[in-house]
């Protein structure tokens, strides 16, 4: 006799964090936007602004990706508790998010801000965008 709760997802609800299609495609799509804002920030401001620019690219594209390890890890067996995993990956993406803000802002000290924060606020709006797109 099995006394553990199963898993309304089934076996497939043990994927790698990364294998999901909703989050290969929120990262392609940050990956893409990062890009091409490095392209455009060269073309504008040299070599520091395309850099700016990547970093301001990565620091949300590594945020979804520890979203996507500490929701995996989670494992929530109910919707309350699907729920209760959603708040704490976000809140844990959020401290990811600011560490890494105040990271880049403080070491790099030729950061290009337009151009930082540019990338970044649409590496954001790419994380909603890419979830909403169906196939």
């Amino acid at each position: 006799m099995n006394v553990l709760p199963r898993s309304r997802a089934g076996p497939t609800s043990a994927q790698a964090p990364l294998s999901t299609p909703a989050i290969r495609r929120v990262l392609r799509w940050q990956a893409i936007a990062a890009v091409a804002g490095a392209a455009v920030a060269y073309a504008w401001g040299g070599g520091h602004a395309a850099l700016s620019a990547v970093l301001g690219g990565i620091v949300n594209i590594a945020a979804v990706v520890v979203f996507a390890v500490v929701y995996t890890l989670s494992r929530p067996v109910t919707s309350g508790g699907t729920v209760a995993a959603l708040f704490r990956a976000e809140a844990i993406k959020i401290l990811v998010i600011i560490g890494q803000l105040w990271l880049v802002l403080t070491a790099y000290k030729d950061v290009v801000p337009v151009a930082f924060f540019a990338t970044f606020v649409i590496t954001v709006l790419m994380f909603r965008m890419a979830l909403l797109e169906r196939h």
